[in-house]
């Protein structure tokens, strides 16, 4: 039985190295699951002003979802051991705001 959640795809690009020369490499496209609707989560984020660049919150959104599914995907993992508590904490400060 598949998941239910909201299915998306990610699309990255290189654009330019720190000299601006242009990088010749292939697209990574990736295509992956979420409980959240991650469009809402940013509307959110940005209507919030938690970053004085509101391109900020596009960025913080997409990488905490990204890497908290993966880290609720494989919570048995011992490498989130230490972390998880911190991270919850972190969550409802979030949250908070």
């Amino acid at each position: 039985m598949e998941k239910k959640g909201y299915k998306y795809k990610l699309t990255l690009e290189a654009l330019s190295n720190p000299q601006g020369e242009p990088i010749n490499k292939t697209p990574i496209e990736h295509h992956f699951q979420n409980h959240d609707d991650l469009y809402k989560i940013i509307e959110m984020a940005q209507s919030k002003n938690l970053f004085k660049n509101p391109n900020d919150s596009i960025e913080f959104s997409l990488g905490l979802k990204l890497f908290s599914e993966v880290m609720l995907k494989n919570r048995d993992n011992d490498l989130f051991e230490e972390f998880a508590p911190a991270f919850g904490a972190f969550m409802k400060k979030l949250k908070s705001r």
